[in-house]
Parts: C-alpha cells; structure tokens; sequence
C-alpha cells in the first residue's frame, strides 16, 4: 500500500517507536565490531612502544609496532568505509521514496483537518463503515513493520554516525606516539647491534653502473649480472609463490603492465600509502642497491634468492646498507608526505575513508620483482589480503 512508507516515517519519529530488531545483527553493527576490533588493536600497538625502547633489538620491536599501527589503521580504515557505504545505502532508499511520501503526507495532513465525525463514520452507511473498519485493521500491522522498519534504519545511521565520531577522537591520541616510534626506529636502524654479517659491498662498481644506466630495467639486468656473494642460502623464495604479504599497507593502484592516464605502463605495481607508511621487506633478503635512480626517487634493491630482485621505489627515507641481509618483515624504508596534525587527523582520516578508493594515500610505492632479465608479475607472488585494497574496491 503505498501510504505505509510515510506512514511509517510519522509513527517512527511523532511516536518514538522502537525497532523490534533491538540488538539483532545490521551491517551497520557488524562495522562497528570491525571497527572496535580496528581500535583495540592500535591501542595494543601504541601500548608496546614503552617494551620496545627496552628491547635487545629495538628495529624488530619498533618495527611491530609501527606495522600493528598501519594494520589497525587499514582495518578501520574498511570498517568505515563499510559503514559509509551502509548509511549511503540507507539515506538513497529513503530519497528514492520522497515522492510518494510527500503525497502520502497531504492525505494524511487532509485526512487529520476532517471533521471527527468523517474519520468514525462512512457516508454509504454502516456497512461501508464497518468495512472500513476491517481495512484499517488489516493495514495497522504492516504501517507498524514499516515503522519498525524504518526506526532501525534510523538507528543504524545515528550508529555509524557515533563510530565516525570515536574514531575520530581516538586517532588524534595516538598520532604522536606512532610518529615517535618511526623517529626512533631510524636511529635505532643505524645503531643496530645484531644485524647479519654484510655480504658483497661495490660501491665503486655500483655508482658505475647507475651512472651509466638510462632505465631502471637496464640498471637492474647489470646488478643481476654481478657476481656477488650474497651470504648463505635463502630460504625456498620460489616456494613462497602466491603467499607474500604486502611490504606495505595500501591501496593497489595501477597493476603489472597498466597504463597511467599518460599511457605509460611499468612492469610492477603502483601502490598508493599515506604519508610516512613503513615499508618491509617480505621475505629474507640481501640489499644490493640502496640509493637514488634516474626519475624513481630513492629506490631500495634486494635479493631475496639467487637470480631474484625485488625493487622498491619512491621512499622518502631508506634503511640499511648494500650487503645488508635482511630478515622477513625488516624494515627498508618509511614513504614521503606530512600527516595532518592531531587535531585534524582523525576527522581527515576519517573523511578519507568514507570517500574510500585511495583517497588520503597521496604517496605512491613502485614494485617489481625480476627474475634474470625477465619481470614477473606480483598478482602472481603477493597476497592482497583484506586491509589492503585495490583501486576498484
């Protein structure tokens, strides 16, 4: 019946009806979870800061908890872009009705001016009347579903409305000491007491070779060729096909051999990260060049296994030196950019994650993995896991 809808809008909001769902599970409730479960995983983050200082190996400690900050800030990154998306839903269907409702609105407001007598009796006499009667009662308990219907609609909006506010208020504590711990993990990079024995230093030879380089292939193809000792034998690298992590928490923006709006294509991935985002290594690996190159900005190489590169390009800020051999998950470089200052952070971010996509991930990290001369394709070797998102997400 078409007057149920604004019907119901009357009864929900003259009449404060509560929703009959009470507790029952919403999409909206089932993001404040994610993003509850989001929180309380930057809190134990930022909470191991003070074990970190104390450690033996404080790069390993700051690292984790740096990482635990950046994956707590994706996960709620998605709760809130889920709970947008739920409140978008909610207001389009309520829009997609305002039509009928404002009609539906002049009967009732019509109906209501009616003598009292016209809304008790019907003109064709007491029979008509009656039937009226019996319509009225058959339609009385869908105009109360709808009604109930709508005040947990109402409901979960004002519930995505108050995790948007939380969040807000809870990023802006925890800024600070996630920027302090990436201010204490450069120095501690270069203080480290327990990194592996350094393999196959060349400097001379590798400044000859980026000198005389006009591409980032032709550089990598001539590292390849060097013969380096790059320390004792990796772990299975080609065994872990399909399974590595992300070195870094963002959003896939252009993937293997996709064109850029000037059509240029690379043989990698673009990943967009916000600002100051801790770049890792995936797997166990030698650091072969560290340094700028041509137009990339500072690029990081590694060698994970013999014959193997994996390039890291566009960080502001690298760790390590060539002959380094990295553990998985050690850290190989922090992402340009300024965040917003506290006061402003978490409503920014949390703007940026109702607009989803890779908004507020203004920085870019190139990555290519190199087999010889040949480049492979990292859909293949990378897992895309649910806080790092591609672009059509």
């Amino acid at each position: 019946m078409k007057s149920r809808f604004f019907l119901a809008l009357t009864l929900a909001l003259g009449l404060g009806l509560t929703a009959a769902a009470g507790g029952a599970a919403t999409p909206a409730n089932e993001a404040v979870t994610e993003a509850e479960a989001a929180a309380a995983q930057l809190r134990r983050a930022i909470a191991k800061l003070d074990d970190a200082l104390a450690a033996d190996d404080q790069v390993v400690a700051l690292t984790e908890v740096i990482r635990g900050y950046e994956q707590g800030l994706a996960a709620l990154r998605s709760g809130l872009r889920q709970a947008s998306m739920r409140e978008e839903e909610l207001r389009s269907r309520f829009e997609a009705e305002r039509a009928r409702l404002a009609r539906v609105l002049g009967a009732m407001t019509a109906l209501q001016q009616a003598p009292e007598a016209t809304m008790l009796l019907h003109p064709a006499g007491a029979l008509a009347n009656a039937h009226s009667a019996m319509i009225l009662s058959d339609v009385a308990p869908g105009l109360r579903e709808e009604a109930e219907r709508l005040q947990a609609d109402l409901d979960e909006i004002r519930i995505v409305r108050e995790l948007q506010q939380n969040a807000a208020e809870m990023l802006g504590e925890g800024l600070a000491a996630v920027q302090e711990s990436r201010r204490l993990l450069a120095s501690a990079v270069t203080d480290r007491s327990t990194m592996p024995m350094r393999f196959g230093e060349e400097p001379q030879e590798l400044q000859n070779l980026r000198d005389a380089a006009d591409s980032l292939d032709q550089f990598a193809q001539g590292i390849s060729r060097m013969q380096l000792d790059v320390g004792p034998p990796m772990e299975d690298f080609e065994g872990a096909e399909g399974s590595l992590p992300i070195p870094v928490m963002g959003t896939v923006r252009r993937g293997y051999d996709e064109a850029d709006a000037a059509g240029v294509r690379r043989p990698g991935w673009v990943i967009a990260t916000a600002p100051a985002s801790l770049v890792v290594t995936p797997w166990p690996a030698t650091i072969r060049y560290r340094g700028p190159l041509l137009d990339y900005g500072n690029v990081m190489i590694v060698e994970p296994a013999r014959g193997y590169l994996l390039i890291f390009a566009g960080m502001s800020q690298l760790f390590g030196e060539v002959g380094d051999v990295l553990g998985a998950g050690d850290p190989v470089g922090l992402m340009g950019g300024t965040e917003a200052p506290a006061q402003e952070f978490g409503a920014q971010f949390v703007a940026d994650a109702m607009r989803g996509g890779d908004a507020g991930q203004p920085e870019t990290l190139y990555l290519e993995l190199r087999k010889g001369n040949e480049t492979l394709d990292p859909a293949d070797w990378f897992v895309l896991n649910p806080v790092v998102e591609t672009e059509q997400d």
